[in-house]
């Protein structure tokens, strides 16, 4: 990423080495929060899930996503029409593929998440197209 792309500087980064994160997460996790993977659609975790609760970081725990921003939108992957804060998911514009697109990440960690498209709902008009695999679901019913 380049300076200009980087999530907000005022976050407190986590920075582990390639060898913590793949002893950390699962393959598939590793593939698509550090490796810029892409889950099959449909085959995620979280696509249907209706619980409340808090979507976090899969990679460091960061809050990311409240259920209530959570809706079906055909895509094949979970999606959210806003962030919990402006601060919580940074922006990196990707040009890979032959297109330019919004990768999205988390802002704590720099863990790739999905992509951001102009075509949400109301009220925010915004698809944060994320991997379920990258996200973790703390529902609202469980105490920790």
């Amino acid at each position: 990423m380049s300076t200009a792309d980087r999530p907000d500087a005022t976050i407190q980064k986590i920075e582990k080495t390639d060898a913590e994160w793949r002893a950390e997460l699962s393959p598939e996790q590793y593939a698509v929060t550090r490796q810029q993977a892409t889950e099959r659609p449909g085959t995620g975790p979280y696509l249907h899930e209706k619980r409340a609760g808090l979507y976090t970081c899969v990679a460091c725990g960061a809050p990311l996503f409240r259920s209530e921003t959570k809706y079906e939108s055909g895509s094949g992957w979970p999606s959210f029409f806003a962030a919990v804060d402006d601060a919580a998911v940074g922006e990196v514009t990707d040009r890979s593929h032959g297109m330019v697109r919004t990768e999205i990440v988390c802002a704590r960690c720099e863990s790739h998440l999905g992509h951001l498209f102009p075509d949400g709902p109301n009220p925010t008009g915004l698809r944060y197209c994320t991997n379920g695999t990258a996200l973790k679901l703390q529902p609202d019913d469980i105490q920790e």
